[in-house]
This record gives C-alpha cells, structure tokens and sequence, in this order.
C-alpha cells in the first residue's frame, strides 16, 4: 500500500496535534508578515538561535511597514550574530517591494510570493500553506528527509531533475479537504516530523507515526535516505585584520563588498598577509602594530583563521586606506560581524564600554 493510498496526510496531521511543536512564537498565527520573517530566520539556522532575533525583530519591527522604513544599517545591526547576511539584504528588500509594489500587503498565492527578494519555492509554499492554506508542497531540508526515507526515494538531490520529481512526489501527498485547516497542520508536521523525530544521524523511528509506510525502515537502510552525492568541501583562509583605534576618534572601519563573505556589513579592514597590514600604515606608526591570539570563525563551508593586529594611532594618523573613523559609541549600533563585534567590545575604552581595556580578544 503506497503512503499516499493509506492516509499519509492524515496521519501526520494527527501526530502533529498530539505530538507535535506548538509553544513557538510563530506558530498558531496567520500573520504572513510573521510567518515570512521565521521562516527566513530558520534558513539553516537553528530554532534555539532564532527565538531571540525573532523577538527583537518585531520588538523594533512589528509589521512590514516599520521594517521597509527602516536604513539597511539597522536591519544588518539587528542581523548581525545569524549569519548568511544575504538574508537580512533580502529581507529588507522584500518589505521594500511588499509595501510599494503590493500595497503593505503579502500576496496569497505561492507563485506571486516567489516573485518577491529572498522568497524562493519551499518559502513561498509555507506562506502560503500557513497563512492561506494553498495546497503546495514545502520541501525544506527536514521535509526531504522524511520524504525521501518514507518513499525510498533513492534519487540524487544533488540533481535539479531528481528533486523535481521529489517535489511532484510531495504535492501528490498533500491533504485534498478542508484545507484551510488542514494545509497549516499537515505543513508543520512535516516540518515538526523531521526536526525531533527523523533526525539526519539518529532517528526515532519507533516514535514515526508514518513508520508502517516507511520504505527506508522497511528495507533497514533510514540512514541511507537521502541521497546526495555532491557535497561542498570546506576551505581554510587567513585574513590579518587591522584594529586600529584612537581614544577620541574611535576604531577605523570600511564597508565590506556587496558580495562575498560578511557582504555589506562594517569591518575592519581586511588583509591577505602581514606585511599588507604594515603598509598601509606610516613607518612611523609601524612599531604601534602589535598582533592579538588568533581566532577561528567557523562558516558553513569555510574555516576563517583571523589574525588581529592592533594599532592605537595618535590623533594625527590615519590608515592610508579607504574607511572612516567611526566613534565608538557609534560602533555597536553598526552592522557587524560577530567575530568583529567582539573585538571591537574588548578594545573599546572604559568610558564607553564600562569595564576595564584588555585589549585585543583572548582566542
């Protein structure tokens, strides 16, 4: 008996009643402005994480207007700590457009939401289903994976065709009657299912309400599913960072690129090597540099070794190279990486950060 003969819809709509996620913030509400803004924030992110940025996003933010209003400054600020900052430029977008091209209104349908910044297909589908009940199919990652064991899809995910056909597979499973009620419910199960239950290493299939469907369970391969065999290797670099700072003026910080790692936030300047660091400095003012314990920053797919070097400049000196003093009262309200955000927190003087100078950060 195929899973969606016998009542797959259903059942996972009963579990999830029962058994189910039902405390988050964002759930139990039709706001799509909500609904849009967690499930943005839970792009690889974990639910532990986003609770607190979801709260002070609508603390600042409480509705689309506010946050179409508001510099993109704010919202990097606001950002910063969560990472993948495309999101956050996205986000800011996508207010933007909602309020000036659709009237401060969401639109109801997935394929009109797909039309906005940041919002793809699986996205789209969860607005959708949760605040308008549309039947279409999400297929995040922990849908993917419930999917994929509970039919024994062995197609390469990797593959744009295979998980084509994974996405038709999922809108043929999806609930036909009442679906205004039912498209929320059956959405958040899947979602809850692959969160606590079908775990990526360790799943619970003893607690699987779909368990008796489950192709991957019957065959005694659930770790095989799902398939995808290209992966991203992970990459080491060294970036020598420059601190340099005055009591009165502040910390000298530059706009990062539009593209690439930490896009668009504010950071100190940024090096390949030491002797880069050096130069951009007077031979007089050389001397001052002095290197801080190195720090790891670990991104998805890339391991940033930092090597800070700190300089404390006398008010006649500048860096010969593009920035701006930036006082420090002013420095924590900017859009900044969180590795640089410490730093810069341990370097700030006493009179503004109200604990005693220790210097660049400890590793």
């Amino acid at each position: 008996m195929s899973a969606a003969s016998s009542g797959l819809a259903q059942r996972v709509i009963a579990w999830q009643r029962q058994h189910g996620r039902h405390g988050l913030p964002w759930q139990g509400t039709r706001d799509p402005y909500r609904v849009w803004l967690s499930e943005i924030m839970l792009q690889q992110t974990q639910v532990s994480t986003v609770l607190e940025y979801f709260a002070r996003f609508l603390r600042r933010f409480p509705d689309v207007q506010s946050l179409a209003q508001a510099s993109s400054d704010e919202v990097l600020s606001l950002w910063s700590g969560l990472g993948y900052y495309s999101r956050a430029r996205n986000l800011h977008r996508c207010a933007q457009d909602v309020v000036t091209l659709h009237g401060g209104a969401f639109p109801k349908t997935a394929s009109e939401l797909q039309t906005l910044p940041g919002i793809g297909r699986s996205t789209a589908a969860a607005i959708a289903a949760f605040c308008f009940g549309e039947r279409v199919a999400i297929l995040d990652g922990n849908v993917k994976r419930v999917l994929a064991r509970v039919l024994g899809f062995s197609g390469d995910l990797a593959v744009l065709k295979q998980e084509r056909e994974l996405w038709q597979k999922a809108m043929d499973l999806l609930p036909t009657q009442q679906l205004d009620a039912a498209m929320p419910t059956y959405t958040q199960g899947l979602m809850d299912l692959g969160a606590t239950v079908c775990s990526v290493k360790a799943p619970a299939c003893e607690r699987c309400p779909l368990k008796s469907d489950c192709v991957a369970f019957s065959q005694g391969r659930v770790l095989d599913y799902p398939v995808k065999t290209r992966k991203l290797k992970r990459r080491c670099e060294s970036w020598w960072l420059l601190l340099a700072h005055d009591l009165q003026r502040g910390v000298w910080l530059q706009r990062r690129p539009a593209t690439g790692i930490w896009a668009g936030l504010y950071c100190v300047p940024v090096f390949a090597d030491e002797p880069s660091v050096t130069q951009v400095l007077s031979p007089l003012h050389r001397s001052l540099l002095q290197p801080a314990p190195v720090r790891l920053h670990v991104l998805t797919h890339r391991d940033l070794h930092l090597h800070p070097m700190v300089a404390r400049l006398p008010a006649s000196a500048s860096p010969s190279i593009e920035g701006q003093w930036v006082p420090w009262a002013e420095v924590q309200s900017l859009g900044l990486p969180t590795p640089i955000r410490k730093m810069l927190l341990e370097l700030q003087p006493d009179s503004v950060s109200g604990h005693r100078v220790r210097g660049a950060a400890s590793a």
